[in-house]
């Protein structure tokens, strides 16, 4: 037992020594290599961080976003046809920077920058002109700061507190089928049946959806969530301000999304009319909008609704001898069903109807009369749009192809009596991917 034990020691001994000599060789052999190896690892580290895009400080995260929105349109006015492309106007292509600090476990500090781009304006396109041209837009620049208890106040160019409230969606169509719908004929002629035309689509039933809002220089404030509501205001330039309240949850086995906003402004600007004599317009506007997606079977339902009242121009009108049609109203329904049909992704199709009540309008640009194209002077104008579109989401990719129909038809008096015209049409295929 004893021989054995003495054995095995040493054994023992001369596989530890066989080891420490293997390691002790192996150690110098990378000592000898250790100049050259470094000296290459740091000429890398050195060129990756010449070429790596970095922020600022480690206190303030930094978060790119952005999305890609192109598609091909062809349009159909009733005199003519045509195949353009273009950057699809309903969501445009963005670039984004988003960053966050944390205060404390209560108080954080937020900024954003937003860069809309167009490679080709889709609101700029007409039968006249097929380049739009292209070019950059500043969607949002501000900084935020806020509370978990408190809420949080931004300051900047930034959404109002109304801006897309007609536009709440719980099917994954908004990038392309949303109640803004003039962004496919805005500076297309409305053709007459007998020939010529009447006035562009745009000029006609002005481009921004009553009750929408949009961006400005502004103050915002918005309330912490609770229970799925967040209410909102914001107040700027001079002097613009407004209130809404939103919502966002499930009830039972429903997706719910919605909200309702008002708002008002005194200056004039691309919404609003300033009388004869006045330096400030008086005009205000409340939307709303409610969707409801029934989970399970994926069948959905989405309405808007938006009144813009504009004094300035009732009394434009007045002055000049009109009744003083101070309202602009439009409604909007859609109507699906999404489902997961394939390994894709969700499958969405749908339909809609869009009735838009504009009066007697006039030119946004200074409040001018709009010409009927015969020598008379436009007095109400009235249009209806139905769609049909069909969305398919590539999950593995952030990425959604559609095709989209949509039909306008115009109802146009003027001074000279009621005018006949062709409808307008157009189908839009394209895909929008983001990051």
């Amino acid at each position: 037992m004893t021989g054995g034990l003495r054995m095995s020691a040493g054994r023992l001994s001369l596989l530890a020594a066989t080891g420490f000599l293997l390691v002790g060789g192996a150690s110098a052999q990378a000592a000898d290599l250790g100049g050259d190896c470094c000296a290459d690892l740091e000429e890398r580290i050195a060129e990756l961080e010449a070429t790596t895009a970095r922020k600022g400080n480690r206190k303030v995260s930094l978060t790119v976003y952005g999305q890609v929105n192109e598609a091909i349109g062809y349009w159909d006015d009733g005199h003519e046809q045509n195949v353009y492309q273009y950057t699809n106007d309903a969501s445009r292509t963005r670039i984004g920077f988003r960053g966050k600090a944390k205060i404390s476990d209560d108080w954080f500090a937020e900024y954003r920058i937003e860069i809309g781009i167009r490679s080709e304006d889709q609101g700029a396109l007409s039968a006249d002109a097929d380049d739009g041209g292209g070019g950059f837009d500043l969607r949002h620049s501000s900084w935020t700061l806020g509370s978990k208890t408190y809420g949080s106040v931004t300051v900047g160019e930034t959404s109002m507190s109304h801006d897309g409230i007609t536009q709440f969606q719980t099917a994954n169509i908004g990038h392309f089928a949303s109640p803004d719908i003039f962004d496919a004929n805005e500076t297309f002629q409305l053709r007459r049946s007998g020939g010529g035309n009447v006035n562009s689509w745009g000029n006609l039933f002005q481009v921004l959806e009553p009750g929408e809002g949009s961006r400005g220089s502004l103050v915002r404030y918005n309330t912490p969530t609770f229970a799925g509501f967040a209410a909102s205001a914001h107040w700027g330039e001079d002097d613009i301000w407004g209130i809404a309240l939103e919502y966002e949850g499930e009830i039972g086995p429903f997706e719910i999304a919605g909200g309702i906003g008002y708002g008002e402004m005194s200056e004039r600007d691309e919404e609003c009319m300033v009388a004869a004599g006045l330096v400030h317009s008086d005009c205000e506007e409340y939307g709303m909008s409610l969707s409801a997606m029934h989970k399970p079977s994926g069948i959905f339902v989405t309405g808007a609704y938006g009144v813009r009242k504009d004094n300035g121009r009732a009394n434009l009108l007045a002055l000049r001898g009109f009744a003083p049609d101070d309202e602009l109203s439009f409604w909007h329904i859609q109507a699906g069903i999404e489902q997961k049909w394939n390994a894709l992704g969700k499958t969405t199709i749908f339909g809609g109807y869009q009735d838009r009540d504009n009066g007697h309008v006039l030119n946004d640009n200074g409040g001018a009369n709009i010409s009927d194209g015969a020598g008379g002077i436009v007095t109400n104008s009235e249009m209806e749009m139905w769609e049909v579109g069909l969305n398919q989401e590539i999950s593995a990719a952030a990425m959604n192809i559609y095709l989209h129909y949509k039909h306008y038809d115009a109802d146009i008096t003027s001074t000279n009596g009621s005018i006949d015209t062709e409808p307008w049409q157009t189908v839009i295929g394209g895909a929008i991917i983001k990051f």
